[in-house]
């Protein structure tokens, strides 16, 4: 394509089909709840300081992410697709921002195919439909790196060098807000990384240390000076508890062997694996006296994957700031790639089209999630076809657009294929259905768990019985909120059904049954795959 208005039409395309998708799926339980009602919490009580999470204090995580949900839900209103847009639009924008840089930087058919190859990556892809924090790390951190890579170049003038290092500055601040240290910590250390290795020690000179840092601290600092004043126990938990201890202890109980990211990269990095490796590799080639870019982009991907491999908690969303960079640096390599390159990636794709057509095929499960997963594996099949056709033709723009279409197909019908699931883990039904029963005095139990999306659907907070987990630190603070044993959950619930009250509670199966021998007074209300809700008799 090599009309200007063509590649417009496609990224509106890419753009709208991205925010259309937003609302296919249930908010999935932990996360995507709870990031949902944090946000809903916010909105409706309008402190935008104290971050809550069922009316609990929860400071695992800066605001950012929630501050944006509960504006998405300010102008939208309350729904799935309003928890979600926040990531969909900073995936959107993350994958602009690698076109803009990598053209800069690299060219513009370089910077075309990096923004085809991030747009279709699996991980990008899902997490930019899933509600949770790390997407919004990693597009922050990567405005941060794309900033960097603009300001840096060779022929940028002294006014486009201080403009693009306050960008740098000032997305380092929002990564900061979005999930913590990790946002100056790691562009922090891939500076250093870079200095060393590259030779190129003047970088360090021309950070325009002097407006930028003041402007970072402008936007990060306010927020932890407020909610530090207004909730002083904060800090020590923030920094020490899901900082230090999150790195080094294994009390999160989610540590993994050393490898673990990088057999999580070859899902991730669907369908674009095969060239990755070599598009590191080729970034290697030091070029003295000259800011070196493919190096930069090396030393993020490698030092960021180093750094969490080494950490005792490990979860795959840390990773996710790799892939812009990954994204350069193959959209790089793919301009000059041999076609043997090309049609071994059209190869993969129908490999993988071919294995999910099989599992579908044979899988025993739902039509629905069947059918959509037939879907996916054709899409992958008819795009490695699509691929392989245009590639032997020299149509490489085509070929690469085929790959990425199909790519982003699979993902977005794979991801719908979970949605039976996930409705039954939300326990969104029984929740809406619970819903108008409700009334802001109608006591709501949590028994033994705490249900993450069925708190949002309901639009009420529940009472937790017996139960801290994340919520143990807020509950420490204002203990009041929680009831810490089952007996004096027992006692209240016998007292108010004695005065005919209504009054419901979540619980799973076999806490219901504990209960019916300890003889409470209580009928199953309403039932799901998971939980049920009870009632007093």
């Amino acid at each position: 394509m090599r009309s200007k208005t063509a590649w417009y039409l496609l990224a509106a395309v890419f753009m709208v089909a991205s925010l259309l998708v937003l609302n296919v799926r249930t908010l999935l339980p932990p996360d995507e709840g709870r990031y949902a009602e944090m946000a809903r919490e916010m909105l409706l009580s309008g402190d935008w300081i104290t971050t809550r999470l069922n009316g609990i204090k929860y400071f695992e995580k800066p605001p950012l992410h929630t501050w944006m949900s509960a504006l998405s839900f300010a102008v939208f209103g309350i729904g799935d697709w309003q928890a979600r847009l926040w990531n969909g639009v900073a995936g959107i924008f993350g994958v602009l921002m690698v076109a803009y840089t990598g053209t800069r930087v690299f060219g513009g058919r370089a910077g075309a195919y990096a923004a085809m190859v991030l747009a279709s990556m699996v991980f990008w892809v899902g997490a930019s439909q899933f509600n949770s924090l790390d997407l919004g790390v990693a597009v922050t951190m990567a405005a941060a790196l794309c900033a960097l890579l603009i300001a840096q170049q060779d022929d940028a003038t002294v006014a486009q060098r201080r403009c693009w290092m306050l960008v740098c500055w000032a997305a380092m601040a929002l990564s900061l807000l979005a999930k913590g240290l990790i946002g100056i910590v790691l562009p922090g250390g891939v500076l250093v990384l870079y200095a060393l290795l590259s030779g190129d020690r003047g970088i360090l000179r021309r950070l325009h240390i002097g407006v930028g840092l003041p402007l970072f601290l402008l936007i990060a600092l306010p927020w932890f000076l407020l909610v530090a004043a207004r909730n002083p126990e904060q800090p020590a938990f923030f920094f020490i508890h899901e900082h230090w201890d999150r790195f080094f202890l294994k009390e999160h109980h989610r540590e993994g062997p050393w490898y673990y990211f990088l057999v999580l990269l070859l899902p991730a990095a669907t369908p674009w694996i095969a060239i990755a490796p070599a598009s590191v590799a080729a970034a290697r080639h030091r070029l003295p006296g000259r800011f070196q870019p493919a190096i930069l982009l090396a030393i993020w991907i490698i030092f960021i994957l180093v750094f969490f491999s080494y950490s005792s908690s490990k979860l795959p969303g840390y990773m996710l700031p790799v892939f812009p960079a990954l994204a350069l640096l193959i959209g790089r390599q793919l301009e000059s790639a041999s076609r043997d390159t090309a049609l071994a990636l059209a190869v993969l794709l129908a490999v993988i089209g071919t294995a999910g057509l099989c599992g579908a095929l044979f899988a025993p499960g739902v039509d629905s999630v069947r059918h959509l997963l037939l879907g996916a594996s054709l899409a992958a099949l008819l795009g490695a076809g699509m691929a392989w056709a245009a590639e032997w033709r020299g149509m490489r723009t085509a070929a690469i657009l085929s790959l990425a279409c199909s790519g982003w197909a699979l993902t977005q019908l794979s991801l719908a294929a979970t949605e039976p699931y996930g409705r039954g883990e939300a326990g969104a039904a029984m929740a809406k259905a619970l819903r108008p029963e409700l009334t802001p005095s109608t006591p709501v139990y949590s028994v033994g768990a705490y249900e993450q999306s069925m708190t949002f659907y309901m639009a009420h907070k529940v009472i937790t019985v017996a139960y801290t987990d994340e919520l143990a630190f807020g509950l420490q603070q204002e203990p009041q909120l929680g009831i810490p044993t089952l007996e004096e959950f027992m006692a209240r619930w016998r007292a108010r059904a004695a005065q005919g009250q209504p009054q419901y509670a979540i619980m799973r199966p076999a806490m219901y049954r504990e209960l019916r021998q300890r003889q409470l007074p209580m009928r199953v209300h309403a039932s799901g795959e998971r939980v049920l809700i009870v009632a007093s008799l």
